[in-house]
């Protein structure tokens, strides 16, 4: 134990034991997750020369090392370093989530909702493998005091984050290595250490990325049940009538007055209204095929492209429709895990309950637009232009 102040009321994370990240692999036949192109050859490498290993011009064969500033070997006239001493890094995963009927909730959490939190099941096949798990009470939540991977309580209970201060190349690969750790944690611990997916880490596998286990691995395919809060009284455990301490309170209501007021529709699939200052803003994380919503009434989406997405919004705006209620109005996309969150202005005073009926009305025009074959007009095209142009990345 640190000598920083004491944690009984379990909000006081220095206090915590530090518990290292536990490192684990995963066997070939599990297949790894879908990830960006890596490093594409030079201007003056082609494609056949990047896979024998040599470059443009030169012989083949294996080229000595040299120093980074030095003539490459090779006889292409260019440094070593920019030539065959040329560093290569893995790509990042560009859905981390891919694959769970939940993906668009989960990049909400991760990326713009500001407190909420859901019960995890642990999967089958790692129970079966760790049968002392069954009985872990596990939550994941938006974000922890200090920014922590996850915490383990005095009972036992393990709380994981989603957002963090820094992220590796796979954020679903970086919460299974925080979850597998506080599974093997001390009560009263905190991991933290960097991410389990660092670029640094994933070179010196020999598997790369593919060889890290991931979150969809360890849970059960369910769709969680996302609880949206009004602060961070979830910090906190229960105890039993015991008054937290002043200090706790105070930071407490410190980080409560960081909350951005926040509601999850019940209508449609992770569409959540909130309300930052005097305005008040609809963002839908839409999902991407095959995915099957998690709501009732609701039709399943499947094969959907981002193009998809895009074209989707053009033929709603196109034909007037692209509103969530009188007054509101479209204001772009940002890309977030790879998929496309558009954001709507929504009429002051407007609140979570007021949208339910208009975005229920808006999800079914874009189902059959989703499902349309045909080919974008003219003006849908113009209008599909300004969508693209609207819509930023979220690194």
């Amino acid at each position: 134990m640190s000598n920083a102040e004491p944690r009984a009321d379990g909000l006081a994370l220095p206090s915590y034991r530090s518990a290292p990240r536990r490192p684990a692999s995963r066997g070939p036949d599990r297949g790894g997750p879908p990830i960006a192109r890596r490093t594409t050859p030079s201007r003056h490498e082609t494609s056949s020369d990047a896979r024998s290993g040599t470059r443009s011009g030169t012989s083949p064969g294996p080229v000595p090392s040299a120093g980074p500033r030095q003539p490459c070997p090779c006889g292409s006239g260019r440094r070593y370093k920019a030539c065959h001493g040329e560093r290569r890094r893995p790509a990042p995963v560009l859905r981390p989530f891919a694959g769970r009927v939940d993906e668009p909730d989960l990049v909400a959490l991760r990326e713009f909702v500001p407190s909420a939190t859901a019960p995890l099941t642990l999967s089958a096949a790692h129970l079966a493998d760790n049968p002392d798990h069954a009985d872990r009470r596990i939550i994941l939540g938006t974000l922890l005091p200090q920014a922590a991977a996850a915490v383990v309580r005095d009972d036992g209970e393990i709380l994981l984050a989603m957002q963090t201060l820094v992220s590796g190349l796979d954020p679903a690969a970086d919460l299974a290595g925080a979850l597998l750790a506080a599974l093997d944690a001390k009560p009263g611990s905190v991991v933290d250490g960097p991410p389990a997916s660092a670029p640094a880490a994933v070179e010196r596998l020999s598997g790369g990325l593919a060889a890290l286990p991931r979150l969809p691995d360890l849970l059960d395919p369910a769709p969680l049940e996302i609880t949206v809060h009004p602060g961070f009284a979830w910090w906190v455990p229960s105890s039993n009538g015991v008054e937290p301490s002043a200090e706790v309170t105070a930071s407490l209501d410190r980080a409560n007055a960081t909350v951005v007021p926040t509601a999850r529709l019940e209508s449609v699939p992770a569409a959540y209204w909130c309300s930052p200052g005097d305005r008040v803003h609809l963002r839908w994380a839409l999902p991407l095929g095959p995915a099957v919503p998690a709501v009732p009434d609701v039709s399943d989406v499947s094969d959907v492209s981002e193009e998809a997405v895009l074209d989707a919004l053009a033929r709603v705006s196109a034909a007037g429709q692209l509103a969530v209620g009188d007054g509101s109005r479209f204001v772009g996309s940002f890309r977030a895990d790879g998929l496309v969150v558009p954001v709507w202005d929504l009429e002051p005073g407007a609140d979570a309950d007021s949208c339910e009926k208009p975005a229920a009305q808006l999800w079914a025009v874009l189902r059959e637009a989703f499902a349309d074959p045909r080919a974008l007009t003219s003006q849908e095209r113009r209008v599909r232009a300004g969508v693209v142009g609207r819509t930023l990345t979220l690194r």
